[in-house]
């Protein structure tokens, strides 16, 4: 008996609120477990739509590439002839985080990088890749500022032709300084200072019934 008691002493006063106390700690636990449980289902789910999202996103992205990459084709041909090469190729395994690789080269020419080219093939190739993106979904307004800057005459006759091609189905309003641009577009709009510190818009129209406003 004297062991007996010894072990209550030891034990101590009984806590009679106990029962409470543990259910009310219980229900915390039970909460918090399962707040636990939906920011894990959570995460999951997240997963899953971001891995979803980006198997879309890599299909979309590579049928897209592929589409501009043959446009890029076609267009370098255009400006540069048949014997011209150009393609686009991916650097890295990642499409949606890798860089992408021009190649371009024109007849007669064998450069390790577009850096090599001249200012005006430079400018050739950039505009084939912008056509090649715009024909991807091609709009009724097209606004080109200065692209044919850096281009010596010849040139300037290639990036016409092209205009012209698409121009079917495209107006361009291109805002340039180059003579032979102005004199292939149907009307010119320009600025002129009949009297100082007063700007007025000049109109013209180049076709058989042309005009001035």
């Amino acid at each position: 008996m004297k062991l007996l008691r010894d072990k209550l002493a030891k034990i101590g006063n009984v806590n009679f609120l106990a029962l409470d106390e543990f259910e009310k700690e219980n229900e915390r636990f039970e909460f918090l477990n399962k707040q636990v449980k939906d920011l894990l289902d959570a995460e999951k789910t997240l997963k899953q739509t971001i891995e979803e999202i980006n198997l879309t996103a890599e299909k979309n992205f590579l049928d897209t590439f592929d589409i501009i990459c043959g446009n890029f084709k076609d267009l370098f041909h255009t400006l540069f002839g048949d014997e011209g090469f150009a393609d686009l190729k991916l650097a890295d395994e990642n499409p949606l985080e890798s860089d992408i690789v021009i190649t371009a080269r024109p007849p007669g020419k064998r450069p390790h990088s577009i850096e090599m080219l001249s200012g005006g093939e430079k400018t050739l190739t950039a505009i084939a890749l912008l056509f090649a993106i715009y024909l991807v979904k091609p709009s009724p307004f097209c606004i080109l500022d200065e692209v044919d800057a850096p281009l010596d005459d010849a040139n300037i006759d290639r990036f016409i032709n092209l205009i012209k091609q698409f121009s079917a189905r495209t107006q361009f309003l291109i805002i340039t300084h180059n003579k032979n641009t102005m004199a292939a577009a149907n009307s010119l709009y320009g600025i002129t200072m009949q009297e100082s510190g007063v700007s007025k818009v000049v109109s013209v129209r180049l076709d058989s019934s042309s005009n001035n406003k």
